[in-house]
């Protein structure tokens, strides 16, 4: 259920017009048309103040309450109140952040990484339905953190994910299988690629029907994306993710920005460009390749033209 504001707003004075529009931005309404405008039914209250002032000058407001008919309605309802956008907006505004902190003073660095906390803070007060994409944006904010913290603070305690995500040694890992479901996507495409470029150049992939079920794991294989493998998501970290963080490759500004697609492509979150043209591509290879290993190689020449391409992470 929603609540729905129907305005007519006075011709003078023009400074009522425009407190109201600047208001309806705040909130964070959605807009149905001109003069129509809509919150979640939890939020109702908040158009009471909108609602006095536009009386107050001679306006006309009312607040109805508005339900979806079917499904189709309800999407289209819910898309108004999309922040992929936004969020896209505040990524890039966090990054010129990150990207200037080596050349920063403590006070300025803390001073910048404060605006941009408080800017997520202030879009998430307005996102009323937040998913994937509010939960990375919080992530990459607290890594920022951390890393403003290992500059200036060392010694400060670290947040840890909510399993925690353990420090591992390469040289460790050579020459291991490691096994992950078959008919990898995006996710075990890119882990089995970021296994063999950077941790286990031998790594030899076995590809499980049902590694829950049927068909588990053999004893002493390393697993990769799936339930209770070794290494797979935690919290808002996708595999790929989890593998280089794990290895200490999460540093690497071109895994940053292969990671940030990835997660996309995965479990959804804040768009990225790339991220249309990589499903496109890989999409194909899994039609031409119905051999899993086959696949993986011709996947993995894509991740390497990626990670090789010219320019800043997106």
């Amino acid at each position: 259920m929603w609540s729905v504001l129907f305005l007519t707003l006075p011709t003078q004075p023009s400074a009522v017009r425009l407190r109201v529009w600047r208001g309806l931005k705040t909130l964070g309404c959605g807009s149905l048309r001109d003069g129509v405008y809509v919150l979640p039914q939890a939020q109702a209250a908040l158009f009471d103040l909108l609602v006095t002032e536009v009386r107050a000058h001679a306006g006309q407001a009312s607040v109805l309450e508005l339900s979806a008919r079917d499904e189709a309605q309800r999407a289209e309802v819910l898309s108004l109140f999309d922040r992929a956008d936004a969020y896209r907006q505040w990524r890039r505004e966090a990054q010129a952040v990150a990207a200037a902190l080596p050349e920063l003073e403590e006070a300025e660095a803390r001073r910048r990484w404060r605006g941009i906390a408080e800017a997520l803070q202030a879009l998430r007060r307005i996102d009323y339905y937040p998913g994937a994409a509010a939960e990375q944006a919080q992530s990459e904010l607290d890594a920022l953190g951390q890393a403003l913290d290992s500059r200036f603070s060392r010694g400060e305690p670290v947040a840890r994910a909510p399993r925690g995500i353990p420090s591992l040694d390469r040289r460790k890992f050579q020459g291991k299988r490691w096994a992950t479901r078959a008919r990898p996507w995006v996710d075990r495409l890119a882990c089995a690629w970021l296994i063999r470029r950077f941790i286990d150049r031998e790594a030899r992939f076995i590809w499980l029907t049902d590694p829950a079920g049927a068909t588990p794991a053999p004893r002493g294989v390393l697993g990769f994306d799936y339930d209770g493998a070794r290494f797979t998501h935690v919290g808002s970290r996708v595999s790929f993710e989890v593998l280089a963080a794990s290895f200490g490759l999460d540093a690497d500004p071109r895994l940053q920005r292969l990671a940030r697609t990835v997660h996309f492509l995965d479990i959804g979150g804040i768009p990225v460009p790339e991220a249309a043209g990589l499903e496109a591509v890989l999409s194909g290879l899994r039609e031409v390749h119905a051999d899993d290993d086959h696949l993986t190689l011709a996947a993995a020449a894509v991740f390497d033209a990626l990670y090789a391409a010219p320019g800043q992470p997106t």
